[in-house]
């Protein structure tokens, strides 16, 4: 089965001046990769290749080794390169463009803007097409998640009370402002961890690893920036919580935790004037 909008492991049957034709284990459908994509290498008759499944611009089925911006079900923010009397029309990586229909739009979209957006097959016109009005695919019920489990996040819009954040591509959840300690943007993909699952759905999101395995990860991170600042850093207890969290990226109480750490094991002595990385006799 050949699926729109996913990555497919296709095998290659015949060669023709267009390009390569490939089908699925099955055989019942054949799809064509274009010259251009086809790998330097060449592709052998029977060889197998991960290819991405989209309708060009004469809608036609279509295999391309390029990789796209956004699959299936999923959550991305794009740039609007053109808009038109049909929609708008984004840059998702391909040479076909992402229509976002005026009805799926959350207000006219504008030539040059960066929208988040999910992407879904039109069961009417068996095309895929992208919707601005993405929180409604969001699920809010028969929440699968854990407190603590790893979990990936897009960054989404800003909130009085802090950053809202897409998981896994399924459900909506909020990093408290100040509980952010970097510089994030809309789109950005990161790592995150489930702090809480409230009653009424909302999730309570942190991109700090919980417990002492965020100690872990933020000694690696403090002895890096103390070896690329020729072993010394201008801070302490005393430091305010602010320019420890614009410096390190974490808050003040998770760098005394990591600080100590890295005192108790030898690795920085802690003077008046701020960290000096231990010297190794």
């Amino acid at each position: 089965m050949i699926i729109l909008g996913k990555y497919n492991r296709l095998r290659a049957v015949r060669q023709t001046d267009n390009g390569v034709y490939l089908t699925d284990r099955e055989g019942t459908r054949e799809v064509l990769l274009p010259n251009k994509y086809i790998p330097e290498d060449g592709l052998e008759e029977g060889q197998y290749l991960r290819v991405f499944i989209f309708k060009d611009s004469e809608d036609r089925i279509t295999a391309t080794t390029a990789e796209p911006k956004i699959m299936l079900n999923e959550f991305a923010c794009l740039q609007v390169r053109e808009v038109n009397n049909i929609g708008a029309f984004l840059d998702w990586g391909l040479e076909k463009d992402l229509m976002v229909p005026f009805k799926e739009q959350p207000g006219r979209m504008m030539m040059g803007g960066w929208y988040m957006v999910y992407l879904f097959l039109d069961e009417k016109t068996e095309r895929l097409v992208a919707s601005g009005r993405y929180q409604k695919f969001l699920e809010k019920e028969d929440i699968d998640l854990k407190k603590g489990q790893a979990v990936d996040v897009i960054i989404d819009d800003r909130t009085d009370l802090g950053t809202n954040v897409i998981i896994n591509h399924r459900y909506r959840g909020l990093v408290y402002e100040n509980e952010l300690f970097e510089q994030v943007q809309r789109g950005d993909e990161r790592k995150g961890f489930v702090k809480l699952v409230r009653p009424d759905g909302k999730i309570d999101v942190t991109l700090q690893r919980p417990g002492y395995g965020k100690v872990e990860t933020n000694s690696e991170k403090l002895l890096a920036k103390l070896q690329v600042n020729n072993g010394f850093l201008p801070f302490g207890d005393k430091s305010a919580p602010a320019d420890i969290a614009r410096v390190f990226e974490m808050s003040k109480k998770t760098f005394k935790m990591t600080l100590g750490k890295l005192y108790k094991e030898r690795q920085v002595r802690i003077e008046p004037d701020g960290i000096y990385l231990s010297k190794n006799d």
